[in-house]
């Protein structure tokens, strides 16, 4: 049987992953989107793992506003970074400070 230990920690193993991927890899405009959403998915599932605990549906409905928020920024995310590679043919991070007026 799963306690909430189990998803606490493993949801503390997601977030330290997302973590260690932000620092380690500055350069991939990708890389760092999907660690973005990989911290929010721990977020995520440390709101459900509590609301099934407690027997309180808030914590489900919370999640739902969030997944939302989330598939918003990526879908913009990757818009900006479809107009980044076509106006200079990279997507690393590095080449962003060219963008400034």
């Amino acid at each position: 049987m799963l306690t909430l230990t189990h998803y606490l920690v493993l949801s503390a193993i997601l977030f330290a992953i997302s973590v260690f991927g932000i620092f380690v890899n500055r350069k991939n405009l990708i890389v760092l989107l999907m660690a973005i959403e990989l911290m929010l998915l721990a977020v995520n599932m440390n709101f459900v793992a509590f609301s099934q605990f407690l027997g309180n549906a808030s914590g489900q409905v919370f999640v739902f506003f969030i997944l939302t928020v989330a598939a918003a920024e990526s879908a913009i995310g990757l818009a900006i970074l479809v107009v980044l590679f076509r106006n200079l043919r990279s997507i690393n991070v590095e080449d962003l400070g060219s963008l400034k007026g």
